[in-house]
Parts: structure tokens; C-alpha cells; sequence
């Protein structure tokens, strides 16, 4: 379970959002996105370097498949 700092932080981000003009919040959530993108693709990457690794994103695409 998150702790309440993650909590507050997320009460924080609702208040700005809320609070202030797309203008001013977009950017920085767009950041954050790309940030998570980049994150996603370079774990993937490191994955695809290892035989193991590879088995895991396939079965991860087969368990996707079946939900």
C-alpha cells in the first residue's frame, strides 16, 4: 500500500490542476507521460537483450491476449 506521501501528492496534483489554466499544468503533465514512455521503453529493451527476458514479454503478450 502507498504511503499518505504519495496521497498528498496526488491531492496536491488535483489541486493545481483544478486550480490553474491548462496552459500552465499540460507541459509537465505531458513531461511526466513522456518520462513514463521512456521508462517503459527502456525496460523493454534491457527484456529484449536476454533470452529470459524475451520469454517474459511473451508470456506478459499471451496473458494480455487471454484477459
Amino acid at each position: 500500500m502507498r504511503n499518505n506521501g504519495h496521497l498528498e501528492f496526488i491531492d496536491r496534483w488535483a489541486n493545481f490542476i483544478k486550480d490553474k489554466p491548462q496552459e500552465e499544468w499540460r507541459p509537465k503533465f505531458n513531461e511526466f507521460i513522456d518520462a513514463q514512455f521512456e521508462i517503459a521503453r527502456r525496460a523493454r529493451e534491457n527484456l529484449e537483450k536476454s533470452e529470459e527476458g524475451r520469454e517474459a514479454l511473451k508470456r506478459e503478450i499471451e496473458w494480455r491476449k487471454r484477459r
